[in-house]
């Protein structure tokens, strides 16, 4: 398996935790590999604005070239804060809706809220180059 592709698709879905509405609801496929879209959610558009990214395909590319959110960000005067800001929101909102379907406790959702500061600063300063 290819690492590169590994994390170019890691990274993509982090970048697709912005349009919440893929995450709220079920999808059965019946393909054993899904095909990304960034363009088709939501939050995208944000995205793309705050990375000064003209579309999902040119933010794909620097993906696949070995460049991190952030690296993306500073080479076309981005707003990696803004970046960052909205993954925590997004993933604040997933983790509100899992503590109140009851698939986490008070407990967990504390704990890992406690944690998204972190763990979206340095995925999006994280490069995966091979």
């Amino acid at each position: 398996m290819n690492i590169k592709r590994v994390m170019i698709v890691g990274t993509m879905v982090v970048a697709m935790s912005f349009g919440g509405t893929a995450w709220a609801r079920t999808v059965v496929l019946a393909a054993p590999v899904a095909k990304w879209s960034v363009s088709s959610l939501a939050g995208s558009d944000v995205l793309l604005a705050a990375l000064k990214q003209s579309s999902d395909e040119e933010l794909y590319e620097a993906l696949y070239d070995g460049k991190s959110l952030k690296d993306i960000a500073e080479a076309n005067g981005g707003d990696i804060d803004s970046v960052i800001q909205l993954q925590v929101a997004e993933l604040t909102e997933q983790l509100g809706e899992r503590l109140a379907s009851g698939s986490i406790s008070q407990e967990q959702y504390e704990a890992q809220k406690a944690e998204l500061l972190e763990i979206v600063t340095a995925s999006v300063t994280t490069s995966f180059s091979v």
